[in-house]
């Protein structure tokens, strides 16, 4: 029988790398078996992986939704981290994975990489306020459906594209929703957060850190370490064909610890003029099209990911195997062990 063949989108990001470094390392037999594959764009990226003894395969980009189908249909799962947004290049991977299991009769599977921004609230608009915390345990897909008909969201509605595309194509579909990552990852490429890193970008520009809106509202939060551990544990029990949450109850949540936006750009400020590259300590609030503007993401992703309320539970990834081991020192200690990342060299 062949080895599984195992395709990685996303492998020059932040997650991506990581979940690439983890994977190779990895000791479960079920994961050392498969044959891993990283979808990059650029000739250089792929030498460098081929450095390191990596296999990968070129393509245009996810625009190329034609190119990305044919390159998905050769493999028998996907591990796709390479954009939550892309609501036409999650189509044609599942298409891909339908297409990979019509002529080989083998069971396919996508696991799917989201954030917790698309059940979060709207404090800022006042338009929708949400006091939940959610399991993964519950029906996500139903509560997204909903809010969905409510306002259209790009990583929301790539989400319920994965829920519902997948079930009808047969192809079982597994999505990590993921909260605030912090800590430097192990990549080859991008190695720096998303939303910590946006804050302390814009801080590092303008000489003094913003928040948008009151700063009252609540998130989790996940180190990257921990992080690439839940997609290790999903994939290795899809490549043995445990039979795992898939489809519409197919979302895991990965939260150790929750923090409000105020604390995290206290946090910014306090260690960027700590490690001397701010002046000043103080935070300025900002509106929607201001934070729009310095955190380079258009209004309602402000608003959602940057403002808003989103606390989940992890039940169910924890039921299946997932022990996250940082504690919410190592939260607390990466905004400086950031900053001095961001500035290396500065």
């Amino acid at each position: 029988m062949s080895a599984p063949k195992v395709l990685l989108t996303g492998a020059t990001g932040y997650i991506g790398g990581s979940v690439l470094t983890t994977l190779l390392a990895s000791e479960n037999p079920s994961i050392k078996a498969a044959h891993i594959t990283a979808l990059v764009r650029k000739q250089e990226q792929a030498d460098l992986l081929k450095e390191k003894g990596i296999n990968s395969t070129l393509f245009s980009g996810l625009d190329d939704v034609a190119s990305v189908r044919d390159v998905a249909s050769q493999y028998d799962v996907i591990l796709h981290t390479a954009s939550s947004f892309d609501t036409q290049a999650a189509e044609a991977l599942i298409a891909g994975l339908q297409d990979h299991k019509k002529q080989t009769g083998k069971q396919t599977a996508l696991i799917h990489t989201s954030g917790t921004s698309s059940l979060g609230d709207q404090p800022i608009r006042g338009t929708f306020t949400e006091k939940r915390v959610f399991s993964d345990k519950e029906d996500i897909y139903a509560y997204e459906r909903y809010r969905e008909d409510l306002e259209a969201y790009p990583q929301r509605t790539t989400d319920l594209v994965v829920f519902e595309k997948g079930e009808a194509a047969g192809v079982k579909t597994y999505i990590v929703t993921a909260p605030t990552i912090y800590g430097i990852g192990t990549g080859l490429f991008n190695r720096t957060s998303i939303q910590i890193d946006a804050v302390i970008r814009a801080a590092q520009l303008d000489g003094y850190t913003v928040r948008v809106g009151s700063g009252n509202e609540e998130w989790d939060h996940v180190h990257i370490a921990d992080l690439v551990k839940l997609y290790e544990i999903i994939l290795a029990r899809v490549l043995a064909g445990d039979d795992l949450p898939s489809n519409k109850n197919g979302v895991y949540f990965a939260e150790t610890g929750h923090h409000s936006w105020r604390e995290l750009s206290d946090r910014v400020a306090k260690e960027g003029k700590a490690s001397g590259h701010l002046q000043s300590d103080d935070v300025r609030e900002v509106g929607l099209k201001d934070g729009s503007t310095k955190l380079r993401v258009p209004e309602l992703v402000v608003e959602l990911g940057f403002a808003s309320r989103s606390r989940t539970q992890a039940e169910k990834s924890r039921e299946i195997g997932w022990v996250p081991t940082k504690t919410r020192q190592d939260f607390e200690d990466s905004f400086l062990e950031e900053w001095k990342f961001l500035t290396k060299g500065q």
